[in-house]
């Protein structure tokens, strides 16, 4: 692998690549995926968006065989990657379980909890700073940043000790409007990037510490990344190419529904979580355009969702797709998922990723 990267380095955790795996959730980064991208010297992460959906009893106690999951599922994944790398979890705001969430990855051994689907003004309180797990709060705008550290210093006084940036093209839940999202090429984003890493600086002189910056939403070779480190970050987060690997846990026919996917394929489409998302267009998105599909049974997966009025249930939409049910199922992608054609190996995928040797940069 390339050794001009430097390493990821998150108070004193140290991750030999700077390149975290983005978390995503239901079910299609668990340990399998996560482990093997901290064997290859990344950051492993866990979604545990109903991270339980495969354990028995979880139609009866979505929230016992969650708690169960993430325990063994960061447990898992940590055998797998032999002590290199690091292994954390993405855990939404949004969930209605979010507290037990956070404390069971502590318990755990979580290395670092990613937080976003709203602002984790909460997650200081719940991960001491004494313990080893690292935190960072998911975040699309300086304004968002401004908001989360000056609470957090103010009310807790600490500060991040890493922090995601996710831009217009990545996948899943977003933090822009629908109207952004449908002309993401009259954003110039790369100027927000350089006020975010700008904003955070009050806060390391502030606290006497590094903060590193990851940059995530469509990061797709080699190039975004440089273009990435250019900008002033110091690393970068990935996600839809790794779905299109052997190792990821979602079910053959949805790593598929990414392979064959085309640019005109995905939409945006509003979440119950109340964020717009991108996702690829099928026979479920068509049916909730036409109408509202009834909820036949709760999971109580989101803290602000009423079964009575929201257009569809997210848990089961999101289940059905990582079994492999991908007609009537929810697929969330990143904007570059139609440049996908291939499936490949979390290792060579690594490989391929930091190989610079067709570029000036770095």
């Amino acid at each position: 692998m390339n050794t001009k990267l430097k390493h990821l380095q998150i108070g004193d955790l140290t991750a030999r690549l700077p390149i975290i795996q983005g978390g995503m959730g239901i079910g299609v980064s668990l340990s399998k995926l996560a482990g093997a991208v901290a064997k290859e010297d990344g950051v492993g992460i866990i979604s545990t968006a109903q991270i339980g959906y495969d354990e028995k009893g979880f139609e009866k106690n979505q929230a016992g065989c969650n708690r169960l999951a993430i325990r063994k599922h960061i447990q898992k994944a940590k055998e797998i990657a032999c002590g290199n790398g690091l292994i954390g979890v993405n855990i939404m705001v949004a969930l209605k379980h979010y507290e037990e969430h956070v404390k069971e990855a502590v318990a755990a051994g979580a290395d670092v909890i990613i937080s976003g689907a709203g602002l984790p003004m909460k997650l200081p309180a719940l991960v001491s700073e004494t313990c080893r797990t690292k935190i960072a709060p998911i975040v699309s705008s300086k304004r968002a940043l401004q908001i989360i550290l000056k609470r957090w210093a103010h009310r807790y006084d600490r500060t991040a000790d890493f922090i995601v940036i996710e831009g217009p093209k990545a996948g899943g839940h977003l933090g822009f409007s629908t109207e952004e999202l449908v002309d993401i090429n009259s954003l110039n984003y790369d100027e927000e990037i350089k006020n975010i890493i700008e904003c955070k600086k009050e806060y390391e002189k502030q606290y006497n510490k590094k903060i590193p910056v990851i940059v995530a939403g469509g990061i797709f070779d080699s190039a975004d990344i440089a273009h990435a480190l250019g900008l002033g970050a110091d690393g970068v987060q990935i996600a839809s190419r790794f779905v299109a690997t052997e190792e990821c846990d979602a079910s053959d026919a949805y790593k598929q529904a990414y392979i064959h996917a085309r640019e005109e394929d995905i939409q945006i489409i509003q979440s119950p979580v109340g964020m717009p998302g991108r996702a690829l267009r099928n026979e479920f998105i068509k049916n909730i355009e036409r109408e509202r599909q009834p909820i036949k049974k709760c999971y109580n997966c989101l803290a602000q969702c009423n079964p009575g009025t929201v257009p569809y249930c997210i848990t089961q939409a999101l289940i059905n797709a990582v079994k492999g049910d991908i007609e009537n199922g929810l697929i969330f992608c990143g904007s570059n998922v139609g440049r996908i054609h291939q499936m490949t190996t979390v290792h060579n995928l690594m490989e391929e990723l930091t190989d610079f040797s067709s570029l000036n940069e770095i």
